[in-house]
């Protein structure tokens, strides 16, 4: 038996998903939300030849407060270590590395001739420099990831400069496994002269990238110029402008009228946009693996979550498989391990779907009766992704549950309070990584005093988990600690304390007037994009 369900308040898709016997249908339409707050770009006619416009969901660039003042997909800072395509620590400002035999010390060799933006050169006394500024802000905060010293660098007791281009750290124990964590947004390196006495930028990013930040206005644009002094192979395009505009439906209508060439950033244009777009010719779209992963957090504190059996009843109720492929139309991949599936530690598991067991599990932990409860979904996910179809997805699925779930829309100062109160059900999230190694997001997740476990009222305590992280920190190899994250990832399968839903996908759109322009792991190709000829 067919039934409609609901009409979704955006145009994202056309879906159909089997639950208890029913499909359901979701369709619907919006129309463009005004942005009178921007900048508009001048019209493509007048667009000069060496500028590419492009747009994206959010501002790429939170400003001087910010922990990086800009996202690393801008290209206008480069860290000490970045990751390769497997996902393991590669070369970036350092060129090279050495550890000591106790694994105590790590000495870095700078990469040769390589100048800040504002002229300043990259030596040893630069990075002393940065890493002074990570003591006096950490943890600061940023919406990429928090940059905070004490996890990044467990232990760290100097930094000692060992001549003009190589530094040495030094360590109270061993730290086989520093490299993974020093990946990206672990180790950015500015200007020693780009910070004030708070550790903020004094002005615009000093970095070492192939772009510079020329001029921002807040919420509406970024203007980035190439850099001429850059050490690599130069970007292609003299300045980009990447406007900020959060809702998807205006995104579309300004890639089709050629305001802007392309998107970039999370969720920069939902799938069934994508699909729609790609039936004019003159447009293409291109897709990568995410290091983002999508769950639904259940508050663990109190009932009826705080019942491992009704967490595991949702779980095998959601057709993840049929959701990926329905609502993000099979861009993404689904997945219940914890951990993304582009870490070097990721361990596959099998993706189960059985609602009989659901029923039955849910029947025990609910003793027969029905449960009001609550979902709550953040505003920037409904400009990034169709949440407010997938939210109104799952409440269909929990009814046969015998949950009645109440959807909740907040905005997010609002979704975070929430949830750090306590004052919820069930909520959509998503969480990076951070850098190469998991071992923070196992530790803030999953540990029973964990950041992320007590900020979003997850509840969850097991001491073998207690006991592995421990093992983990004192492990002396990468072989060692792998399998400890194996046993890690298979008790989060188990035990649920958050439920993974999918592995994202970069996805990105663009006009065939620009070409050199791909969806990367975390990012995009931005320095090789250039006008089509």
């Amino acid at each position: 038996m067919i039934s409609k369900l609901y009409q979704q308040t955006r145009q994202y898709a056309k879906i159909g998903l089997l639950s208890a016997g029913m499909a359901i249908a979701l369709w619907g339409c919006s129309s463009p939300s005004p942005q009178t707050a921007e900048q508009p770009p001048a019209a493509p006619s007048q667009v000069q030849p060496t500028e590419v416009v492009l747009a994206a969901p959010r501002d790429l660039a939170p400003g001087p407060q910010d922990a990086y003042y800009t996202s690393t997909i801008l290209y206008v800072w480069e860290p000490l270590i970045t990751a390769g395509e497997d996902g393991k620590p590669a070369p970036k400002l350092a060129a090279s590395w050495k550890m000591s035999e106790d694994g105590k010390e790590w000495t870095f060799q700078l990469r040769p001739n390589v100048t800040f933006h504002d002229g300043e050169k990259l030596n040893a006394d630069a990075v002393i420099a940065n890493f002074n500024r990570y003591k006096l802000a950490s943890p600061k905060s940023s919406p990429f990831y928090t940059l905070d010293i004490k996890s990044s660098y467990p232990g760290l007791k100097e930094v000692t400069k060992v001549d003009d281009m190589s530094f040495k750290l030094s360590f109270e124990t061993p730290q086989p496994t520093l490299l993974y964590s020093m990946v990206n947004f672990s180790s950015p390196i500015y200007s020693p002269k780009n910070f004030n006495e708070k550790g903020d930028f004094n002005g615009l990013p000093q970095g070492t990238g192939p772009f510079k930040l020329i001029k921002h206005e807040k919420d509406q644009y970024a203007l980035l110029e190439a850099y001429d002094g850059y050490y690599g192979d130069k970007a292609k395009t003299k300045t980009i402008r990447v406007r900020v505009i959060p809702d998807p439906d205006t995104r579309l209508s300004a890639l089709k009228s050629g305001e802007i060439m392309g998107v970039m950033d999370l969720g920069a244009i939902p799938p069934a946009l994508a699909k729609e777009l790609l039936k004019d010719k003159q447009f293409e779209v291109s897709v990568a693996k995410s290091t983002i992963s999508h769950y639904l957090h259940p508050n663990g504190k109190k009932p009826p979550f705080d019942n491992p059996k009704l967490r595991q009843a949702i779980s095998l109720a959601i057709d993840r498989q049929q959701l990926v492929k329905e609502l993000y139309l099979g861009y993404p991949t689904a997945t219940v391990n914890f951990l993304n599936v582009t870490s070097p530690f990721y361990k596959d598991f099998k993706v189960d779907y059985n609602l009989a067991e659901a029923n039955k599990l849910a029947a025990e932990a609910l003793g027969g009766k029905r449960e009001k409860v609550d979902l709550i979904v953040p505003t920037y996910g409904l400009d990034r992704y169709p949440y407010k179809a997938q939210a109104e997805l799952l409440q269909a699925v929990f009814k046969e549950l015998s949950l009645d779930v109440d959807i909740r829309i907040l905005d997010g100062a609002a979704f975070k309070e929430a949830q750090s109160k306590g004052e919820y059900n069930l909520a959509l999230a998503t969480q990076g990584l951070p850098n190469g190694d998991p071992f923070t997001l196992f530790t803030n997740y999953l540990g029973s005093t964990g950041s992320s476990n007590k900020s979003y009222s997850l509840g969850y305590k097991n001491d073998r988990v207690d006991q592995l992280l421990k093992e983990a920190k004192d492990a002396l190899g990468m072989d060692e600690r792998a399998k400890i994250y194996n046993e890690l990832q298979a008790l989060a399968v188990q035990d649920l304390p958050t439920i993974p839903l999918f592995n994202d996908a970069s996805l990105i759109a663009y006009n065939k007037k620009i070409k050199g322009y791909q969806a990367t792991i975390y990012g995009t190709t931005l320095p090789q994009l250039e006008w089509a000829k």
